[in-house]
């Protein structure tokens, strides 16, 4: 697509539709679209788009589709409010805690599950006062074994407030994992300098960065430089992918870029099925594609390559895996499906009691 010259980071639908990535009679609809849901699209980001409703495209561009709003949808789909111990720290399941240090991001996804409490209008950065109600709270509940950062997008946070953060749950000997939900490896990638992978290592505790990406061209080279930067300072890497229309809803694409983390030492994790969220239905898949490109999955690639299909249940009742079953109970037996689609019997013995000694 011809387009100008671009800096900086695209807010406004007049700026996109300047940088050919929006058409100007889109321009009423975009502004609706943008009061309600914040837009940045990177320059870089943007470069990476060839047409507006490509892979790339779908996931950055604000689209007239998100004013369509459905019953089903939901401003708190996965349910964070429930299990909101304290303000901004979300505890959910028993050994682990969510802290949302920050509600900005770099670039908004459409399809965010946080959609209505990130970007412009929000808090930004978690307040003292709130940061210290969350480390009491993690101090006194010692079977917290781990602590997950998100937001927003923690890695937008400056290295400094990074650091102090580290250094702080340095102290609560309980919590043994430290893991960031990030975008910035792949689509600002600058980011990942000495200074930042310092602040999260800075705990001294077993760091894991959580990878979101949903399409192989956002491993560019950049991408993957910043990565293999994290992972050789001692960090491990997974990845978590949001499965979405047009996107990367074929076995092609997801196999390229499962196959693309396990290169650059990154595991594969969740796969996504996408949250109920305001105004993304024309971005969602049914459970049924879902559980068939699973499937196609299996036996295609090697078992480094398959991340979890899991559904995040609405209302905060947390994840369930979602994959299809391979087996079913026949009368005595078993029966189970191969990879590639044949039926098999399996006979599932009794256990042999030992045997009393004499």
């Amino acid at each position: 697509m011809s387009r100008g010259v671009m800096t900086g980071t695209l807010t406004r639908p007049e700026e996109l539709i300047a940088a050919g990535l929006a058409a100007p009679e889109q321009a009423a609809a975009l502004a609706e679209v943008a009061a309600r849901y914040s837009v940045a699209v990177p320059t870089d980001v943007a470069a990476l788009i060839e047409t507006p409703d490509d892979p790339i495209g779908r996931q950055f561009l604000p689209d007239p589709a998100e004013l369509t709003l459905l019953p089903q949808e939901r401003a708190d789909p996965i349910g964070d409010d429930a299990h909101e111990a304290v303000r901004g720290l979300i505890h959910r399941y028993p050994d682990r805690a969510l802290l949302k240090l920050t509600s900005v991001c770099p670039v908004y996804c459409r399809f965010c599950f946080r959609r209505e409490r990130v970007g412009a209008g929000t808090e930004g950065l978690l307040d003292a006062a709130a940061l210290d109600k969350a480390f009491a709270y993690l101090a006194a509940h010692r079977e917290i074994w781990e602590l997950i950062v998100t937001g927003g997008d923690p890695l937008a946070v400056s290295p400094r407030r990074l650091a102090a953060l580290s250094e702080r749950l340095a102290a609560l000997d309980h919590v043994k994992i430290l893991r960031f939900h990030s975008r910035v490896p792949a689509l600002a990638p600058e980011r990942i300098t000495d200074e930042l992978i310092a602040a999260l290592r800075a705990s001294g505790k077993t760091v894991y960065v959580a990878l979101h990406a949903n399409h192989p061209r956002e491993l560019t080279p950049a991408a993957r430089a910043a990565c293999a930067r994290l992972i050789d300072s001692g960090i491990v890497m997974v990845s978590q992918t949001v499965l979405l229309r047009g996107v990367n809803d074929t076995v092609e694409t997801l196999s390229a870029l499962m196959r693309a983390f396990v290169e650059n030492r990154i595991k594969p994790y969740y796969l996504h099925h996408p949250d109920l969220a305001p105004g993304t239905s024309h971005l969602r898949v049914s459970l049924e594609q879902g559980q068939a490109l699973v499937r196609a999955l299996l036996g295609r690639l090697s078992g480094l390559c398959q991340p979890i299909y899991v559904v995040d249940i609405p209302g905060g009742h947390g994840k369930a895996p979602a994959g299809p079953s391979y087996w079913r109970r026949e009368g005595d037996h078993w029966r189970v499906e191969d990879w590639r689609g044949t039926s098999h019997a399996y006979a599932d013995p009794p256990a042999v009691k030992k045997p009393a000694a004499p």
